[in-house]
């Protein structure tokens, strides 16, 4: 009775009206099927077919059950849910190794996990390098009935943004793990929801391996009434690549990032990076006679990938009329001024701030090296690069089994007063470790990510880091190395933006914090496939004893079996 109360005051307050939660409940096949996306046909792994595979579509509050039977034969595979804080549930975060064994071949298992916060948010395979492969979704969880948005539209749209390449995962994964490296190179393709155009011609091959009439591969279509309004969900699961989005003749309003209401701002381009979603706001209000350009291009790295292509169909025009004009230029590749300003202008929407603790009881300073191990070539953080255990890192320590990884803790920090950030480090090699940082549980802890040179002279990249299970604030980022008294000084403890994913840019620091209120054990890791499969990542545990029983179906490997 007393709850009932609580509810009702709450609810009351906040003005929510109480819907009653749903169950949204999937049933899919995963297995190999030949595809051509990019008219390049391979294999590819589909969700019932298909790839993306199926949207989810939940409400707030929702419990939403997938039950996933794995048919790919040879392979096992996890599937994580991009965003998903797993709240009570940490066992369906779906991380090999970290989170739950791989689902071997023909078995089922069932993920069951709470929508619990509204926003745009993916799902993707999380073992070796599979997301590669074309296992991957979008999820678009909605406002209670009755919530409004603080944002208009009349139609809301999922858009999922790939690089796409014709190496076989496996194939790729041997040459990062062998002597002499080989390293994956740039993609063939850039894929808008599933569909790119390779130039067939550009290489010798048969008709049957690559046709550019073969309809999979017809551009995207995305169908707008003329003075209609928009909601795009735009995301990037890409492999390698940072990418802009642009619609020829359209500005388009940035109002949310990753699940957060942020201050809206315009752009002409949109710069999106592995792990990242957005929505932004569009009206159809060109001239409705014709069609229109919408276009991807790599930045950050020098592009060797022809830009990705789809039509902006103004109706009733034929759906595949191309537009009368050339694709328009995508933004300079490497105008890191430029990217860096959008990811300064993210803020938080005024009337959705959730103000940061204003200190932290921790501070981990983690420097990223690009290193080499026994002749091997791996990255690492603080000089150690992650293994992943035998037997998953949540198991090992809800069933303490000690001799299941490494108990030498990870350092803290990096020797900040002597590195060079800006040249080749004079000792290249790292060690790697099982170990993992035990955070004390309900503190506040924040993460200062510091890019450095790579092993190439000059060089160093953007990467996107994912948080697993929790959302932090952005507080600040910059070019150069972290000055530890003066930079904090300048966070934004006002109205930093949240987020689960965010670039730390060349030569430059990021600084996060985040609260350790999520019982279980959580990846934090650069979402580029190649870099986290070579060792660019590190585990946070709080709270494990807090786990309630782990269920079977994430056992079955390692020190696990029969426990």
């Amino acid at each position: 009775m007393l709850k009932l109360l609580a509810l009702y005051f709450f609810t009351t307050l906040i003005h929510v009206p109480i819907t009653e939660a749903k169950i949204r409940e999937y049933n899919w096949e995963v297995k190999y099927e030949y595809k051509s996306p990019d008219c390049f046909r391979k294999q590819v792994i589909t969700i019932n077919g298909l790839s993306p595979g199926p949207t989810i579509l939940a409400q707030q509050g929702d419990t939403v059950i997938v039950n996933v039977k794995n048919k790919l034969i040879t392979e096992s595979f996890a599937i994580h849910w991009h965003g998903i804080r797993q709240r009570g549930t940490p066992w369906s975060d779906g991380t090999a190794w970290v989170t739950q064994c791989p689902i071997g071949p023909g078995d089922t298992v069932t993920y069951e996990f709470k929508a619990d916060r509204p926003g745009t948010y993916v799902y993707h395979a999380h073992y070796g390098m599979q997301r590669t492969a074309g296992l991957y979704g979008s999820i678009q969880v909605s406002l209670p009935d009755g919530v409004e948005e603080p944002f208009a539209y009349d139609f809301d749209q999922s858009i999922l943004l790939n690089d796409w390449y014709h190496q076989s995962t496996s194939a790729q994964a041997t040459g990062l793990t062998s002597i002499p490296y080989m390293w994956v190179g740039e993609p063939q393709s850039l894929l808008i929801q599933g569909k790119g155009k390779f130039n067939c011609s550009s290489v010798t091959l048969p008709t049957n391996i690559c046709n550019t009439t073969n309809p999979e591969c017809s551009p995207y279509v995305i169908t707008v009434i003329p003075g209609k309004t928009y909601r795009l969900r735009i995301a990037s699961l890409t492999a390698l690549s940072a990418l802009s989005f642009q619609i020829e003749g359209h500005k388009m309003t940035v109002v949310e990032a990753d699940g957060y209401n942020v201050e809206p701002f315009e752009v002409d381009k949109l710069y999106i990076y592995s792990g990242e979603t957005y929505s932004v706001i569009v009206k159809a209000d060109r001239d409705p006679s014709r069609n229109y350009w919408a276009t991807t291009n790599v930045i950050s790295r020098h592009p060797n990938t022809p830009p990705g292509l789809a039509i902006f169909n103004y109706e009733p025009n034929e759906p595949q009329q191309s537009p009368p004009t050339v694709p328009p230029a995508g933004p300079v590749w490497n105008d890191t001024a430029d990217q860096f300003a959008q990811s300064q202008a993210l803020k938080a929407r005024q009337g959705y701030i959730h103000t940061p603790p204003p200190t932290s009881d921790r501070t981990l300073v983690f420097l990223t090296t690009q290193n080499t191990i026994n002749g091997y070539t791996r990255w690492a953080v603080n000089n150690v690069s992650l293994d992943t255990p035998e037997t998953p890192f949540l198991i090992a320590l809800k069933y303490n089994l000690p001799n299941a990884m490494d108990q030498t803790p990870p350092p803290d920090t990096y020797d900040s007063l002597n590195y060079d950030i800006n040249n080749v480090a004079k000792n290249k090699n790292a060690t790697s470790s099982t170990a993992i940082y035990r955070l004390k549980f309900n503190t506040t802890v924040d993460v200062i990510m510091q890019n450095a040179n790579t092993m190439k002279i000059s060089h160093s990249e953007t990467h996107p880091w994912h948080l697993h299970g929790h959302d932090f604030w952005v507080l600040g980022n910059g070019i150069g190395k972290f000055d530890l008294k003066e930079d904090t000084k300048k966070f934004n403890l006002v109205n930093p933006v949240m987020k689960n994913t965010v670039p730390v840019f060349p030569f430059g620091w990021t600084a996060l914090r985040f609260q350790a209120d999520n019982p279980g054990v959580w990846a934090f890791h650069c979402h580029l496939e190649p870099h986290f499969y070579l060792g660019m990542g590190v585990a946070f545990e709080a709270g494990v004893e807090k786990v309630g029983k782990l269920p079977s179906f994430i056992m079955g490997c390692g020190q696990g079996r029969g426990l």
